[in-house]
């Protein structure tokens, strides 16, 4: 990792700014790397430092700094200062724009000690006619060549390919069935989110598939109803649930009302006694127990009305519950279709690029190959500048930058009925992207 400081203040402190950078050397990790553009998905550390005069110190503002990853857009979002563009800035110009954001945020007087250091840049992919395309680690002064070597060198017609051919082959057959059981359960997702009673699968091209399908889908059906009888399960608890509240509100009800007529049956009575002591012809104690029955149908009566609350209330929040089950059901297949069909994409692009992997096998493996003709290779890098693709030729010596593909294209593929150029390996790769959408 290479670290770059801007110390804009130029000052001289002696030993202690020494141990100072010292300490602040010792944080940082120190693996070597290039001084180049900071492209996208770069990974960098920024670490800021302040002098403190008070106590005679570095200190380090670790709230400020830390590991950030340069965006697709090619920006950077820090603590306090928030994003920052990049643009053509290297790490030495990009300290130095921050440390100049900090201080303006801060209202510091001087600029803090601000240092950008690269701790990873993003790989190199290397695909076309080579043994091992993929993705590989980019190095300071990475070449072309140096890329086809990690890649294995380029691939040739061997003996054994008859072997690598039936490996191809049942990978090729293995992501077709995936591809198979992808469809199926996003045909099964889709009748689920409908609320459909069936299934509507895809049809199948041979009798060998149509066997294997019928059990896929056979499997599907099984889950289709599992989860249907769930959901109904559900949907009668939560309906026998509201039926007994409103049961029970009912029978509430009818006792209020019974307590009603014994409230007016007892105010009756008591006005009577009353009448009667008032005149002498019945005895308080008369009165006292009347009014304490009276009291009584009123304290059940206000029972009551606070159980018929408390019972719709409870009805109120079985009635959410039931219309939330149908809710989360339809996000949560929602989301299993998005995912899915991601994985189709992802699937279909895979086998396309099997396909293509199996035919130039195949095409170098012919009689040009078998002769032992040697066939000339041709170069071609693919790279991103301001969210545009350009692809350029290039050969062995042509020196890469983070985030490059690089094309082999092999002339023996040329001559076999392979890709017309590099410039539309791009364009012929997108095809099967699109057609899977």
């Amino acid at each position: 990792m290479t670290v770059f400081r801007k110390n804009p203040s130029g000052r001289s402190y002696g030993p202690m700014l020494a141990c100072a950078f010292a300490v602040a050397s010792a944080l940082l990790p120190t693996t070597p790397a290039s001084a180049g553009e900071l492209v996208a998905q770069t990974k960098l550390r920024v670490t800021v430092l302040q002098w403190m005069p008070m106590k005679g110190v570095y200190e380090q503002w670790p709230a400020l700094g830390g590991d950030f990853v340069v965006s697709d857009e090619g920006t950077i979002v820090l603590p306090v200062i928030g994003t920052v563009e990049i643009k053509d800035m290297d790490p030495t110009k990009l300290a130095a724009d921050i440390a100049k954001r900090i201080q303006a945020k801060t209202g510091l007087v001087d600029k803090p000690d601000t240092t950008v250091a690269i701790l990873e840049y993003p790989p190199v992919y290397v695909v076309g006619d080579v043994a091992k395309p993929g993705e590989y680690k980019f190095r300071e002064g990475m070449t072309v060549l140096q890329a086809l070597a990690l890649g294995g060198g380029e691939r040739r017609g061997t003996l054994g390919a008859g072997k690598n051919e039936i490996g191809m082959v049942g990978e090729l057959r293995g992501l077709d069935v995936q591809i198979l059981r992808s469809m199926a359960k996003i045909a099964r997702l889709r009748a689920e989110a409908s609320g459909a009673e069936t299934i509507q699968f895809p049809p199948t091209s041979t009798a060998a598939e149509t066997d294997l399908a019928q059990d896929i889908f056979n499997q599907e059906k099984t889950i289709f109803n599992t989860r249907a009888k769930e959901l109904e399960r559900q949907t009668k608890s939560l309906s026998e649930l509201q039926e007994l509240f409103t049961a029970e509100i009912d029978t509430l009800k009818q006792k209020t009302a019974t307590a009603d007529d014994g409230i007016a049956a007892a105010e009756r009575d008591l006005n009577a006694v009353k009448s009667l002591v008032s005149k002498g012809f019945a005895v308080m104690s008369r009165q006292s127990e009347l009014e304490r029955v009276l009291a009584s149908y009123r304290g059940e009566r206000l029972d009551q009305v606070t159980a018929i609350m408390r019972a719709r209330q409870n009805l109120a929040e079985a009635k959410r519950n039931m219309e939330g089950i149908e809710d989360k059901r339809q996000t949560e297949v929602a989301i299993e279709i998005q995912a899915e069909q991601a994985s189709l994409e992802q699937l279909r692009l895979k086998r396309d690029v099997s396909q293509k992997l199996l035919l130039d096998v195949l095409s170098s493996s012919g009689p040009a190959a078998a002769s032992g003709q040697s066939a000339a290779v041709s170069y071609a890098i693919t790279r991103a500048k301001d969210g545009q693709e350009a692809t350029v030729a290039a050969d062995e010596s042509t020196a890469l930058l983070p985030g490059d593909v690089v094309k082999v294209t092999s002339a023996l593929a040329l001559l076999q009925g392979g890709e017309a150029s590099p410039e539309t390996a791009s364009a012929g790769t997108a095809q099967p992207e699109e057609a899977s959408q």
